[in-house]
This record gives structure tokens, sequence and C-alpha cells, in this order.
């Protein structure tokens, strides 16, 4: 019995660690779901419009996907080239590209 006690212990952590959901998972469903409320009100553009506008500028960079700030009404894309990370924030409401960082 006390053997069967030490191994349930390590076993069950291990289960709950492989259910829980990591941070960024968590934070991209936040973020989805307050760029999906923000367009339902009407607050900003369509994700896919935006990068429509966006994505064709950033000749030789794979891009790897948005994140929404609610507060701000701001999409930050992010890009990938040759090892760097850029990201180009555009103004949800108008699409305009308003920083980039990055190469």
């Amino acid at each position: 019995m006390l053997m069967m006690n030490r191994l349930a212990l390590p076993v069950l952590i291990v289960v709950l660690a492989a259910l829980a959901p990591d941070g960024a998972a968590a934070q991209r469903r936040g973020d989805q779901y307050d760029a999906y409320q923000a367009r339902r009100a009407g607050q900003v553009m369509p994700l896919r419009e935006i990068e429509a506008r966006v994505v064709p500028r950033m000749r030789g960079a794979s891009y790897l996907g948005p994140e929404f700030d609610q507060s701000s009404g701001m999409y930050r894309l992010k890009f990938m080239r040759d090892g760097t990370v850029i990201w180009v924030d555009v103004d949800g409401r108008t699409g305009a590209v308003i920083g980039r960082s990055g190469n």
C-alpha cells in the first residue's frame, strides 16, 4: 500500500500538469475572445482584413500569428525573418501600421 501511495503522487502530478493549459495557450484564447468581442461591437476591423493589408508587405518573412490588446484596440502581428522576430503594431480601428520592431 505504501508503495502504491509513493507512485500515485508523482503520477497525479504528471497527469494534472498535462491537463493544465499552458500560459501562452490561455493568453491566445483570451486574445481571440477579446478581439471577437471588439469586432462584434464594431470597435476594430476583422483580423483577416488587417492580415490582408500587412502580411504581403512583409516579403521574406514568415507570419507566425497575431496578438490583440483590447485596452488599446491594437493588433500585434508576429513575423520571423532570418532568425529574427519582427513585431508589427497595427491600429485595429483604422488598419494603419503604427509601429514595428525587429528587422
